[in-house]
Order: structure tokens, then sequence, then C-alpha cells
């Protein structure tokens, strides 16, 4: 088995670079000077992407998609913005994949609740492979 190559670069806090290197060079994309421009735009444009998405999750107050009332609130703002288009047929077609979406995000909530009440009446029970006879 041939071992793998490794970045000849540092990061920023001065540990060697893990990344592998480009073809027939001895440095990664970020650590390349001949890919030192496009580097250089690529940390831009991301730094720009983080920016926005800090805009755009303050603005609709979304925080992502771990959870059921964070994806909830991506479909209400989809409802919103969907409501406020004028009236056609893909409006109502999105409106009703819309409502489909946040009836199954409210029965998998519910369901979740449910789950959790009886989790919690079942750990306050005696373990019954532990009760002697």
């Amino acid at each position: 088995m041939l071992p793998r190559r490794q970045c000849q670069g540092t990061n920023e806090s001065g540990t060697p670079c893990r990344q592998a290197p480009l073809h027939d060079e001895a440095y990664c994309f970020w650590h390349s000077p001949g890919h030192a421009e496009e580097a250089a735009e690529a940390r831009r444009l991301g730094g720009h992407r983080r920016k926005r998405e800090r805009v755009v999750s303050g603005a609709y107050d979304f925080e992502g998609l771990g959870s059921i009332p964070e994806i909830l609130r991506l479909v209400e703002v989809a409802a919103f913005d969907t409501l406020g288009l004028e009236n056609s047929v893909a409006r109502n077609r999105t409106l009703v994949a819309v409502a489909q979406a946040a009836a199954n995000l409210h029965e998998k909530g519910e369901l979740e609740e449910r789950i959790r009440a009886l989790e919690a009446v079942m750990s306050t029970r005696p373990d019954p492979k532990a009760v002697k006879r």
C-alpha cells in the first residue's frame, strides 16, 4: 500500500497541512503558489457567503434544519413568501406542498412528544429483569 501524500504547507497555527497535494505538486490547492489568486478569491467568496448566511438567518429568524421547529420555520417562510405571489397554478401547487410538509412536521413533532412522555413514564418503573422472584 502506498503512503498517502501530504501537502508540504503549514496552516495558520504552524502545524502541517493535512490536505492531499495537487497532482504533480508538493502543495494542496490552498498552499500552491500557482493557485494563490484562486485560493484568495475562494476565501473571499466563502467569507461573503458566511456573512450573507448570518444576514438571511437574522432576517428570517432561521437557525438551520437541526430540529423540527427549525424545519417548520423554513416551511413558514416559504408559505409567507408564496402567499405574497400572484395567484397561479404554480403558486397553488407550492402552497399545497408547503401545507403537506407542515402537516408531516406537526405529526412527527406530536409523535416525538408522545415518545418522550412514554419514555419518562417507563424510566420511573422498576426494571422487570431486576425484580427477583
